[in-house]
């Protein structure tokens, strides 16, 4: 990158050597050089292949360049693994996405430190609607999406997968729950 930008510089005094032109043209080239190393080193979309299933929406990820992310689907969450249909979430994951090449676009992280994604094996199926569609996660709990809910209800009218249930317990109230039997630990 520094060398392109050295480049664009020396082209820009063969042109015009203008102490102002000179200030803009690096100015120019300080923004390109940032807008490109965000988009390489940024949050962009990587390659790579699912090594390890953890839940029903938790896996992790080996890129391109030999790096481990622990990547958390974005916009929807399954049972906990104590939870009913926990188990089922996870095996239906395992069996869409072990092993396969993916494409992960980032959108954040939790409050934990996960990185958030929109996973697409082999470019083309989104296992969030898979697992909606099973009956085998709900949309976020906060601003649900539109196109994910539509999933998710469709799901809940044919009683598919934890739907089959009277009332089931998203995956936020169980976690808030299990989280209040845990003693405190005095740091």
């Amino acid at each position: 990158m520094y060398e392109v930008i050295h480049l664009f510089k020396m082209q820009l005094r063969k042109v015009k050597p203008n102490l102002s032109f000179d200030l803009k043209a690096y100015a120019l080239s300080l923004l390109l050089g940032a807008l490109i190393s965000n988009d390489v080193y940024g949050n962009g979309d990587i390659n790579g292949k699912v090594t390890a299933v953890t839940d029903g929406n938790t896996i992790e990820i080996l890129s391109q360049d030999n790096e481990v992310y622990k990547v958390l689907l974005a916009d929807i969450d399954s049972p906990e693994l104590g939870q009913e249909f926990g188990d089922e979430a996870k095996k239906f994951l395992e069996k869409m996405m072990l092993k396969k090449s993916v494409i992960v676009q980032f959108k954040g992280k939790d409050r934990h430190g996960n990185h958030l994604a929109i996973v697409m094996i082999n470019g083309k199926v989104d296992p969030r609607i898979e697992l909606l569609k099973k009956g085998l996660a709900w949309t976020s709990e906060k601003n649900p999406s539109e196109e994910l809910e539509k999933h998710r209800l469709e799901a809940k009218s044919k009683s598919r997968g934890l739907w089959k249930q009277i009332d089931p317990t998203p995956p936020w109230t169980y976690r808030r729950a299990q989280s209040m039997t845990k003693p405190k630990s005095s740091a």
